[in-house]
């Protein structure tokens, strides 16, 4: 015996509550994610992404590290993942989509 159980027995007696709490945790999850963790969703490595920025490796690891940065970098990140950044802002029950001037 290797001690080895499939997930679905793990889970067998989970009353439905706690399948629901754990389904939107994971749905949560999916929506909040780190640049490097979203790059790695994405099935991409940092060097791929380097060669689609025209940077070394390393500038993308920085990049990924970084708290505050550029709208225009993080939107040459999410480009070269294959994706588009869109801004919005909430006011409440306001929600606004910014766009960048020259952009339109």
């Amino acid at each position: 015996m290797t001690g080895h159980r499939p997930f679905r027995d793990l889970t067998a007696g989970f009353t439905p509550e706690r399948r629901t709490h754990i389904a939107e945790r994971a749905a949560q999850l999916r929506e909040e994610m780190t640049l490097d963790e979203l790059r790695i969703a994405r099935g991409r490595s940092q060097e791929a992404v380097a060669d689609a920025l025209d940077v070394g490796q390393p500038a993308v690891a920085k990049l990924e590290q970084r708290r505050d940065m550029h709208v225009s970098s993080l939107r040459r990140y999410i480009e070269a993942l294959g994706g588009e950044l869109e801004l919005r802002a909430k006011f409440g029950d306001v929600t606004v989509s910014i766009v960048e001037s020259g952009r339109r």
